[in-house]
């Protein structure tokens, strides 16, 4: 019998799709229809911005905040020293204290679009603060005594459980190397839950499907050391239709920040979701009623392109505004139904000194992010797959000098990626 929630967050979370596991969901709905409910997500501070990969979790926050609850996001300015091993084959490359310090300020422009932090004080739960919350695990874990640490925290972990955990157990049986230093990364994160618990009231951790275990350690340990009942939700890992890893493009991770991934490139993406994906993303990334979600991604044919539009535009209004997004919707007007050059196609400027005698189109393709090295732009070249200001490109030894380059330059990969290269000066 499947349970029908009762609290406005945990309907949100079921009818569009975010629910993968709950640890205690009658439990959990209980504390959401009983008073204002604190919950967490942690994000480890590994690259200098969010990438859409995270955007699901970030939308969980959102939900919660617009249905009467307190977001908290937590930085892992700690454990990121660390690294979580969950589901990888490899240790993380471990960074110093001032990266991870310039990371954590990248991410923190993508969640102040989504959460509302103002007058953000830490104000007790019982007094129906809702405003989001943003805190450091560095501000416990960096000055943790290591002795006291083990006696007091410790003793609550059973390692052959932690063993048994399918994060660590894949590893393990690819018979692939996990140091000691990864494998403290879920008593750590545990630690966490115990002491946002203690200080905030936190009572909810959310996640990905793939953190169950490390959830499910900072619930017991909480319960444990402050007889405190907690809760873990998670979401599930998404793929798209075809399989791919939800967050990958053809030019690599869907960079959150601007700087990073422009807003046409972020409003393309959505633009060139799958169609079978666009009732189901709607829902999840979008603040669209169900109802038109599902109306959207019914449509078939050509028609489906409305849906997709609507799609783009609307994730990528929440993320940079609604005047980035127009400006994007009206560049790929521009780009692929009149044929023109669009302005806010990514751009590529290039100094005098750098084009000097001539610079070559392999390595323009490469620069302009179209291709990821002169090997893949070659191939893209041979396979007909690129084109110069619309006209094939057939010739892989092309080199074009500053007078080619007076004007503006379009270059595309494929039917749907291009970029603009000009002479800056």
């Amino acid at each position: 019998m499947t349970y029908t929630p009762r609290s406005e967050f945990l309907n949100v979370m079921q009818s569009r799709g975010f629910m993968a596991d709950c640890t205690d969901l009658q439990g959990l709905d209980d504390a959401l229809t009983g008073g204002v409910v604190t919950a967490y997500i942690g994000y480890d501070a590994t690259a200098a911005s969010l990438h859409v990969g995270h955007l699901l979790n970030i939308m969980m926050l959102r939900w919660l905040q617009k249905t009467g609850h307190r977001p908290l996001t937590l930085m892992g300015g700690g454990t990121t020293k660390v690294g979580d091993p969950s589901f990888r084959s490899d240790e993380r490359p471990l960074l110093g204290p001032e990266q991870i310090e310039a990371n954590i300020r990248g991410m923190q422009k993508v969640f102040a679009r989504y959460l509302d932090y103002s007058d953000a004080r830490g104000t007790p739960v019982a007094s129906g603060g809702k405003n989001a919350l943003m805190r450091n695990n560095a501000e416990w874990l960096d000055g943790l005594n290591y002795l006291d640490f083990l006696r007091d925290i410790g003793r609550h972990f059973s390692v052959n459980r932690m063993l048994s955990f399918e994060s660590v157990k894949s590893r393990l049986d690819r018979e692939q190397s996990l140091s000691f230093l990864e494998f403290n990364y879920m008593i750590l994160q545990a630690y966490d839950f115990l002491e946002l618990n203690r200080r905030y009231g936190c009572v909810l951790q959310m996640g990905g499907s793939d953190q169950w275990g490390n959830i499910v350690n900072g619930i017991d340990l909480t319960r444990r050391v402050l007889d405190q009942e907690v809760y873990g939700l998670t979401s599930p890992l998404l793929t798209t239709s075809d399989g791919r890893k939800m967050g990958k493009s053809a030019g690599g991770a869907v960079w959150l920040n601007g700087e990073m991934l422009s807003p046409y490139e972020f409003w393309q993406f959505w633009r060139n979701t799958t169609d079978a994906d666009v009732g189901r993303f709607l829902k999840l990334y979008t603040e669209l009623p169900v109802d038109e979600c599902e109306r959207l991604g019914a449509l078939a044919g050509s028609e489906i392109n409305e849906g997709k539009i609507i799609l783009a535009r609307e994730v990528t209004t929440l993320l940079h505004g609604a005047e980035a997004a127009a400006a994007a919707e009206a560049t790929a007007r521009e780009v692929f139904e009149k044929g023109g050059v669009g302005e806010d196609l990514p751009t590529l400027a290039l100094s005098a000194a750098e084009v000097g005698d001539g610079i070559s189109i392999v390595q323009l393709i490469v620069r302009a992010g179209l291709a990821k090295s002169g090997k893949e732009a070659k191939r893209l070249i041979t396979d007909n797959g690129a084109r110069l200001d619309d006209a094939p490109l057939t010739d892989a030894g092309l080199m074009l000098d500053a007078a080619a380059l007076a004007r503006t330059v379009k270059l595309s990969a494929g039917k749907k990626r291009h970029a603009l290269v000009v002479l800056a000066g």
